[in-house]
């Protein structure tokens, strides 16, 4: 078996093409599989990544950065190698990278779930021989529900809080996440509103053609009086902010696959929790892993030793491999798009 990919101090690294993928110092070439800002950073060359990240890769990098955009599926050949990129169904816009070189494949998964979640491209299984996968949830403790499940739930919390006359806040992380809720709340309930970082990104994709409601962004200006009846969507960072204490009385929600661990609320100092990620929880890593077919398997950040472990109790064999890749913790820390108030 050829090494493809070397695991580098600059990142994930093809040497017969001298090209990175997600690289965390600035190289030359990158291949960029998603827009959240610890897996594109700033300072390279060039940049590849598929054509919905290219405008949320311009606001975050700058506007002249040297991106091009492709399509999934499209393959581009360099000096022999093929590389193609194929939906992950993280946020709109994320691809694995699909590497082929003399009959051998390997698959780079960036960040993933299996969920269809309605706005992203679905997750594709992509046949390989070596599978480098996420594991941002690699324990049998995280276990999603439905996403029709949750949404119900978090609608309910606002038709509460309207009966008793409390403003809703949900937080979650201003890129994929914000959008995903805004595309599935029952806007019938009330108006929603908007921190000002939140709807920078959704104008940028509405801009690109994804079908964003419109909403209002939350101001200096707006009377907490008149709006006691809507759900504000704010970013982790607005969290037990002076800003945030302007609309009492409110209700506290987080939105993050982190809700299912014990004490979470407590340590957030939230009233309530939805269990709902953008990462594939661990039977989706499981599922992924088997229907992929590979025989090598490296793993990433996240919870990257037990599942490594796991599967090589199970007849794969897998190797932990270390990153500077975050996962869902750009929920919590807000690295992501430099959301501040």
């Amino acid at each position: 078996m050829q090494q493809l990919i070397d695991f580098t101090s600059s990142g994930l690294y093809c040497p017969i093409a001298d090209i990175y993928i997600d690289p965390w110092k600035p190289v030359d070439k990158a291949i960029i599989t998603h827009a959240h800002s610890d897996h594109a950073r700033i300072g390279n060359m060039k940049y590849l990544a598929h054509k919905d990240s290219i405008p949320l890769l311009k606001h975050h990098l700058g506007m002249y950065i040297n991106a091009e955009g492709l399509e999934y599926e499209q393959t581009v050949t360099i000096n022999g190698v093929k590389f193609s990129l194929h939906p992950a169904g993280h946020i709109i816009g994320s691809a694995q990278v699909r590497i082929e070189y003399k009959g051998e494949v390997w698959v780079v998964s960036g960040d993933y779930k299996l969920a269809n979640d309605g706005i992203s491209a679905p997750f594709e299984s992509v046949k390989c021989d070596v599978f480098v996968t996420e594991s941002t949830f690699g324990l049998p403790i995280f276990k999603w529900r439905s996403q029709q499940e949750i949404f119900n739930e978090i609608n309910l919390w606002w038709n509460d809080n309207v009966a008793n006359g409390k403003t809703s806040v949900l937080i979650g992380y201003t890129l994929g996440k914000a959008q995903r809720l805004l595309c599935n709340l029952d806007l019938s309930i009330g108006e929603i509103y908007t921190h000002r970082s939140i709807e920078n990104i959704n104008q940028v994709m509405r801009a690109n053609g994804t079908p964003i409601p419109k909403v209002k962004i939350i101001d200096p200006t707006v009377n907490k009086e008149n709006i006691k009846n809507a759900l504000i969507l704010a970013p982790p960072s607005s969290l037990n902010s002076p800003w945030l204490s302007k609309f009492d009385p409110t209700s506290v929600a987080v939105a993050s696959g982190w809700m299912s661990l014990r004490g979470a609320k407590r340590s957030r100092n939230v009233d309530t929790g939805f269990i709902i990620s953008d990462h594939a929880d661990w039977q989706e890593l499981k599922t992924a892993v088997k229907e992929c077919g590979a025989q090598t398997v490296y793993v990433t950040h996240g919870y990257s030793s037990s599942f490594s472990r796991w599967l090589n109790e199970n007849g794969i064999n897998s190797k932990e491999i270390e990153t500077k890749f975050q996962g869902e913790m750009e929920e919590i820390n807000e690295g992501v798009m430099g959301a501040t108030e």
